[in-house]
Parts: structure tokens; sequence; C-alpha cells
């Protein structure tokens, strides 16, 4: 059974309550809330990237834990591992259960197990609080995206997910600057600290404020209530409003988003957005680990390494502004197309000496392509599945790319162990975001009518 959802702002409809009372004229509320709210919510994701990293060799120096560079190396991977199950199956139960749910959910466990790390507790305790605020946080980005992809204007779909996604490298500049005021002040147990009780903050917020998705509730069966949050928001509900069964009408493939993304009709973007997240994250995570030691092989006198890592952040939340805006022009996959070739180019560039102001500017455009590249990715994602599958697609596009997030520092740090990470080392990431061009390049937009026929 379907039924058709318009309207285009101006009065409000009436829409029948479960009563059977009508209720109309509502207050009016903008999706700036929700993109404000993601946002955050991903910045938690941005402070996640960096508080390791900021804080083991702290750690590696307190006499009292006797931590040693394997256990370190342990902390972080087994982090990564968490997030990338999060991503699959929580991003599958989003589908299921909401989107708000889920994401207040996720925010809220992040924030609880990461208090924890702050306490003083063994090495494998420490790990196991890792691992299971990694599978909360894995959630809440794909779940984020997902949600301001639903509550964005029509044609927006670049710019909501890159805007979210400033989020996320904001979130890593401010907890690389935390850390050199706060660690050598407190010591390191105060960053987990510092990043938890935000956490928990925000969930409280988030569960208050945060709506649920027009388009969930309409693929969930409940469409009076989705016209009340479009109409609320003022957003326009023109395709066609599904019942619980989903686009396809039958309930098994609602029941198994996952056959559905395989099937003929997304198989080969699925694929595609797969194989790019992979990339796009092995570069994300291979370059914040091993940037800094790869200038040192290069022998720049450079000073501080983390202004480094500043300054390819900075660049990414430069570069994902731009690139919301060019991907709506153009579209999100020609953008990340050109976004994953120019992150080719410019890595291979890095590899020649150049003078320190160069260099730094080099750094900048490094970051603008290469750490917004993937979030093109999600865009794309969002925008060519419906509803009632996109949480589960961009989990999956999450959760297969945080593989690719274990895989880049591993990489680095073996052509780093073997003394080749300058210059191979950049001519190996080079190498990886043209392989992502290239992957990326079998995709294809899907026309509406093709995906609600899925």
């Amino acid at each position: 059974m379907t039924q058709t959802v318009e309207w285009s702002g101006g009065r409000e409809p009436a829409t029948a309550q479960p009563g059977g009372a009508r209720r109309g004229g509502g207050r009016r509320h903008t999706t700036l809330r929700v993109v404000v709210l993601c946002w955050i919510a991903v910045l938690l994701d941005g402070f996640d990237l960096v508080v390791l990293g900021a804080s083991i060799p702290s750690m590696l120096d307190d006499d009292s834990w006797s931590l040693t560079g394997g256990q370190a190396t342990m902390i972080s991977t087994i982090g990564l591992v968490g997030m990338t199950i999060g991503a699959v199956a929580i991003g599958a139960m989003t589908d299921r259960l909401g989107r708000r749910r889920v994401l207040v959910f996720s925010v809220l466990g992040f924030s609880v197990f990461t208090l924890g790390l702050g306490l003083p507790v063994s090495v494998p305790v420490f790990a196991l609080l890792r691992f299971l605020g990694g599978v909360a946080l894995g959630g809440a980005l794909p779940t984020a995206i997902s949600l301001v992809t639903e509550f964005r204007p029509a044609g927006k779909a670049g710019s909501a997910s890159t805007t979210v996604m400033t989020g996320y490298h904001v979130g890593a500049v401010l907890t690389a600057l935390l850390a050199m005021f706060l660690i050598d002040a407190a010591g390191w147990h105060w960053m987990f600290i510092a990043g938890a009780v935000p956490g928990l903050v925000l969930g409280t917020v988030l569960w208050r404020f945060l709506p649920e998705s027009p388009q969930y509730l309409r693929a969930a069966g409940r469409p009076d209530e989705a016209a009340d949050v479009a109409a609320s928001y003022g957003l326009s509900l023109t395709e066609p409003v599904e019942d619980a069964a989903g686009a396809s009408g039958t309930a098994a493939e609602v029941a198994n988003p996952v056959r559905t993304l395989l099937g003929p009709t997304y198989r080969r973007n699925t694929l595609a957005i797969w194989g790019t997240s992979f990339m796009g994250l092995l570069l994300v995570y291979g370059l914040n680990t091993w940037l800094p030691e790869i200038m040192r092989q290069a022998d720049y006198d450079l000073g501080s390494s983390l202004s480094f890592l500043l300054v390819a952040n900075i660049g990414a939340v430069v570069g994902l502004v731009i690139a919301g805006q060019l991907s709506d022009r153009w579209s999100p996959r020609r953008t990340s197309l050109l976004w994953f070739a120019a992150s080719a180019v410019f890595l291979a560039l890095l590899a020649v000496r150049m003078p320190l102001l160069a260099i730094y500017a080099a750094i900048f455009l490094t970051g603008v392509f290469v750490f917004s590249s993937q979030v093109l990715v999600y865009a794309f994602t969002g925008e060519n599945h419906p509803s009632s599958v996109r949480a589960t697609a961009m989990g999956f596009s999450a959760g297969v790319g945080r593989l690719g997030a274990i895989f880049g520092p591993i990489m680095g740090g073996m052509l780093a162990s073997a003394g080749l990470a300058y210059p191979w080392g950049f001519f190996a990431f080079a190498a990886v975001g043209a392989l992502g061009a290239v992957i990326f390049a079998c995709s294809r937009t899907l026309a509406p009518h093709q995906r609600d026929a899925a």
C-alpha cells in the first residue's frame, strides 16, 4: 500500500493521528537543528581519531602502567576493529529501529566506555573498553550522515554530507590542541574524560531535541508521523510513501537489506562503494598516523610534528566546504572522481623536496583533497539508495572503509620500519588514491525510478 504526501512549505497540512484526531499548524523548526546536532555527534569521531595518538607517548612513559609498544599497537587496532563491527551492525539496525534512537545510544555508549578509559584500569580492561567504545561510535557516523541526508533540501546531498563531516576534522584539530595543554598539566587520563563528559551531555540533548527522519517513518509504515515531522521542518515529500514492506512491496527485502544491496540494481554500486571506501579511509588513517614520520625521514626541519597534522586537517575542513558546493552542482560521483585523482597528484608531489613554506602549502592542499574524498562517497551512497536501505548501505561503506583504516597505518609502518617511508610512502599512498578513482569510476548514478523499483 502506498500513498503520496506532498507539500512544499506554506500552510502545514492537517494529519491524521492514530486515535482519529487531526492536527495541523504545529510549531515550525529549522533543519539547521538536525545538522548542528549531527555535526557535534560526528565531532566525537574526530576526537577519537586523534586522542589515542596524542596520549600514547604519555601512556608509554607512565611507570604505573608498564605499557609496551606492542600493547599500544593492539589498543589502537582493536578500537578500529570495534568501529568496523559497529558501522556494519549498527548501520543495519538503523534501518529497522530508526535514526534517532540509534544515534542517541551510539553517542551515549561511546561516552560511557570512553569515560572508563580515564579511570585507573588495567591494560586488558582498557583494551576491552576501547573495543566496546569503537563498536558504539562506529554506528554514529553512518547514522548521522543518513539522518542529515534525509533532512537536506533537494539536490543538496553533497553539501549535506560534507557539512556534517567538517565536524570530524574540527574534532581532530580541537583534540590535538587540547592535548598540547591538558596532558602535561593533568595527565593523559583526562584526555579521555574530557571527551566523554561532553558526549554524555550530547546524548541527553539528542534524546530531547533530535527528530526522527520522516523518510524512515514513511518507510516504516508510519506516514502520518512522517507528514507531521516533514511539515514541522518545512520539508517536501513527493515520492510514494511506502508501507513497512519497503519499495519492493515484500517484507523479506526489508528484513534483509544486505541482499537488496547485492541484488541486480545495487550490486555494481555496492562493490564500487566498498572498494573506494577502503581506499579512502586507508588514506585518511594512514596519513594521520605516519605523515610526521615520513616528513622526518625526508630530513625537513619541521619543528613540532603535530603542526603538520593541524595543517592537513585544516585543509580537510576547507576541502569539505568546497567539495560540498561542487558536488551539489556536478553530483557527488563526478566530484569524488576528481577529488581522488587530485589526491593522487598531490600525494606524489609531496615526494619532491621543496622549501618549508611550499611544503606546508602542499600539505594543506593534500588535506583539501585526501581527507574529503571519502566523504563524497558517503554523499553518493546517501543519494543513490532509498531510505529503507540507506543506513545499511552507509554502514557497510563506513565498515569496509574501517578495514582500510586498519590497513593504512600498517602499510605506513612497514614502509617506515624499512626506511622507505620517504619518498616511497608518498608514492604508495598516491597509488591508493589513483586506485580509488579507478574503482569509483565503475559506479553509476541511479535515476529515482531505478532506486524506487529496487
